[in-house]
């Protein structure tokens, strides 16, 4: 049977929600996040205030800067969550088989809705209509619109998605693939950063067709990933989906109205914190092997540190305790801090067992 996977991306989704809900936002440039006069960032912005470079993760600071006419709207995070809920099960009346991987993206495996003896693209093509019904009923449903991408793969139909949106919808076949992918930079690959894009241009190494065409040794610079970075270049990825729906991670962060290192201040945010992901815990009837603390510092370094546990952490005190270890530790308070954040992993069944601390 042919592979046919489908990628589902709403269009600036929180700024869309807030235009659909005020229709006197619409057409205009709106920000969602933090005042410009207040610590914090932008968590989305419309696609008009994209035109003046805003974009997510962007101080608010800033973004007031380069776009003085935006319109800054608080999140309003239930109504997106409820939003997420309706688009997800509108997708699910095609497929069972989805990878949710956040509130506005998911990916599907619609393999099965072709012909299984349908030679590759010819697959992909005949799954044209059925991602033109999903835009159709997300639009009318939500009034929302969402961009799909058709591949052979997650990583193809991924990039297909962002190709022509907001409101694309775009077909990469195997035909096409090798051709699609050779200007593109080398950023666009998934596990590429900023550190590993520096090193490859350094190589003279600066689109994906450069790293067809090279045969210099890719494991300097990119380590483990060097096969697998190769293979991306050629459009090929084996990855599966991953449709369980269990969580994998629970996190909380505070960015404060002014950096500050002190201590009593820090603290009472990192008792915060850890209530917070200790309650979704015992929510969800969990514990967590693996306590990880984010630091951001004034320009914007942002560093991490996790430590493994041999038993599942479950109550406030065992997080806290060991967010204020990794911190001691590793000496991550040798500056005002812009932001801190708690955050737990290798989610398991709580158990019994007496904590061993790492201490």
């Amino acid at each position: 049977m042919p592979r046919v996977i489908m990628h589902m991306d709403m269009d600036a989704f929180y700024a869309s929600v807030e235009q659909r809900d005020h229709p006197e936002y619409r057409g205009k440039p709106v920000i969602v996040g933090s005042p410009p006069d207040q610590r914090g960032v932008v968590c989305a912005a419309s696609y008009e205030a994209r035109k003046f470079k805003v974009r997510s993760a962007m101080p608010s600071s800033t973004a007031g800067r380069l776009c003085p006419q935006g319109i800054f709207v608080r999140p309003r995070m239930e109504v997106y969550r409820a939003e997420s809920a309706r688009i997800m099960a509108i997708l699910k009346e095609f497929t069972p088989l989805i990878e949710q991987v956040s509130v506005d993206e998911a990916y599907l495996d619609v393999s099965a809705l072709a012909y299984e003896r349908l030679p590759q693209d010819t697959a992909i093509e005949a799954l044209h209509p059925i991602a033109e019904t999903i835009k159709e009923r997300i639009k009318h449903d939500c009034q929302l619109t969402a961009s799909i991408g058709i591949s052979m793969n997650k990583f193809l139909a991924k990039l297909a998605s962002d190709y022509q949106k907001p409101d694309g919808l775009t077909l990469i076949f195997d035909r096409d693939r090798v051709a699609f992918l050779r200007p593109l930079p080398i950023g666009t690959i998934h596990g590429v950063g900023p550190v590993t894009a520096r090193g490859l241009e350094a190589m003279g190494l600066k689109t994906i067709g450069d790293l067809q065409d090279t045969t210099l040794p890719l494991g300097e610079v990119a380590g483990s990933f060097a096969e697998k970075l190769k293979a991306r270049a050629f459009g090929i990825d084996d990855r599966p989906l991953d449709l369980s729906d269990e969580r994998k991670s629970i996190s909380a962060e505070n960015t404060f109205l002014e950096d500050t290192e002190h201590r009593p201040t820090l603290k009472a945010a990192l008792k915060e914190m850890a209530l917070d992901v200790a309650q979704t815990l015992s929510k969800h009837d969990l514990g967590a092997l693996t306590v990880q603390v984010k630091v951001r510092y004034s320009d914007f370094t942002t560093l991490t540190r996790q430590t493994r546990l041999d038993d599942p952490v479950t109550s406030e005190n065992e997080i806290y305790r060991i967010a204020c270890f990794l911190l001691a530790r590793h000496h991550l308070v040798t500056s005002p801090l812009r932001l801190i954040g708690i955050g737990v992993s290798t989610l398991v069944p709580p158990s019994s067992h007496q904590l061993r601390l790492p201490f």
